[in-house]
């Protein structure tokens, strides 16, 4: 048996990892390189990445375009404070930002992960009213199933009884928690809710199309047109975050595209450098930018991150935007989806499944329960794939270039995973 690199050994002893109970959680499976869709072990496994890496790899891994534009890049200038400096990167990344999501959403703001961009997008919205002179909004209107960081802001607009971070229930900002609205009954209750309490909030934030870390729910892009109209009827400003739906994975390049309205602010991130650098965008509209605009300088947005518009970032982010212009990614995102819609339905004949949805280049299967989360990770690695199933679910979200054998075998592993039952 060959003997493991001692980077593994001597580095456990000190590192921390995500999301893990480091008591009792198997040991994370040491990773030496990457290609296209394939993860390469330590010892020497290969495994079929099911879920490009929490969703950024939509180009798979080392696409030769983005790697180029980084060491490009890098010989140029790797990155230069944002504060009174500027660069052709980030000001031509902005630029191209704004023309993709089109007119009502013009100023855009770096930062460097989804969860400061949704904190952003709260003290944007909180300090809009501010700024006009009112100071009591500091509530926002978010609903049940939504995740939208771990940071303490973005942690208090999450769900509060049944997402992750429940443990901190009663010591965070207290928000506003509703239903969607998925019907008509629920819209009434919302409508009659804002009626009651509008004046206390600064804005309504959703994931739109799909809560992805609160369980993968989906909802009609219908409910986006609702929450439209509220937030216009009751004077609000409309967050979407579309930190995980944003770049093709439902289908569309933005998720909002699909119900035909737009938000005030809208939050980028994950798949925006293709898996490559850490960056994110909040964008906002010029409604919202020109109430900063004043002779105070308190009314400026008093924000920046040390490494905002990273100029490594940003020409990984123009690389990963030049092959959305060029390859046809939305329509292979559609042939993803209709391969999990077919591929996936079988699970719904067996007894421990809930149910099986899909949505663009998302497939889920959501189980009655989950008894031993980490043999049901090491069966699904036996197969040869890398799916990280949380809660109750096992979902896959492939990059949107995996050709179809690999696709084909991600299918099977968890057909056959889920075929055997609870671990």
């Amino acid at each position: 048996m060959t003997r493991s690199p001692s980077w593994i050994e001597d580095g456990s002893r000190h590192i921390w990892l995500p999301y893990t109970q480091m008591k009792t959680a198997a040991p994370p499976l040491p990773v030496v390189r990457t290609s296209g869709t394939r993860i390469e072990l330590a010892d020497g496994r290969s495994l079929v990445d099911g879920i490009a890496s929490w969703w950024t790899a939509c180009h798979g891994y080392n696409h030769p375009h983005i790697a180029d534009a980084i060491r490009a890049q890098l010989e140029v200038m790797p990155h230069v404070m944002f504060g009174g400096l500027t660069h052709e990167p980030a000001l031509h990344l902005a630029q191209r930002l704004a023309g993709l999501l089109g007119p009502g959403l013009d100023r855009v703001f770096f930062t460097e992960s989804g969860s400061v961009a949704v904190e952003v997008a709260m003290k944007m919205a909180m300090q809009y009213w501010l700024n006009r002179g009112e100071r009591g909004r500091s509530r926002f209107l978010v609903f049940k199933g939504s995740y939208h960081g771990d940071t303490f802001g973005t942690m208090a607009v999450c769900d509060p009884e049944d997402g992750m971070h429940a443990l901190f229930k009663g010591l965070l900002a207290a928000h506003d928690v509703a239903a969607l609205p998925v019907d008509d009954a629920s819209m009434v209750a919302l409508d009659a809710h804002l009626a009651q309490h509008a004046d206390k909030l600064a804005g309504i934030l959703v994931e739109p199309l799909v809560q992805g870390a609160g369980g993968m729910l989906m909802h009609s892009p219908v409910v986006l047109q609702r929450l439209r109209t509220l937030a216009d009827r009751h004077g609000l400003l409309l967050i979407f975050d579309e930190i995980f739906t944003g770049f093709g994975r439902t289908g569309s390049l933005f998720a909002f595209e699909q119900a035909g309205v737009k938000p005030d602010i809208i939050t980028l991130s994950k798949a925006l450098t293709g898996g490559t650098l850490p960056l994110a965008a909040t964008v906002a509209s010029e409604r919202v930018f020109d109430a900063f605009l004043s002779d105070n300088p308190g009314h400026a947005l008093m924000h920046g991150p040390t490494f905002m518009g990273n100029a490594l970032a940003c020409a990984a982010a123009h690389a990963s935007l030049d092959l959305f212009e060029r390859e046809p990614r939305l329509d292979q995102a559609a042939a993803i989806g209709a391969a999990l819609r077919e591929g996936l339905a079988p699970c719904k004949d067996l007894a421990w499944v809930k149910d099986v949805r899909t949505l663009g280049a998302i497939g889920v299967v959501e189980l009655t329960r989950i008894d031993d989360m980490n043999r049901l990770k090491q069966r699904l690695i036996d197969q040869g794939v890398w799916v990280r199933p949380f809660g109750r679910i096992v979902y896959l979200t492939p990059a949107l270039t995996m050709a179809p054998d690999d696709l084909e075998r991600l299918i099977l592993a968890v057909n056959t995973v889920v075929a055997a039952g609870p671990p």
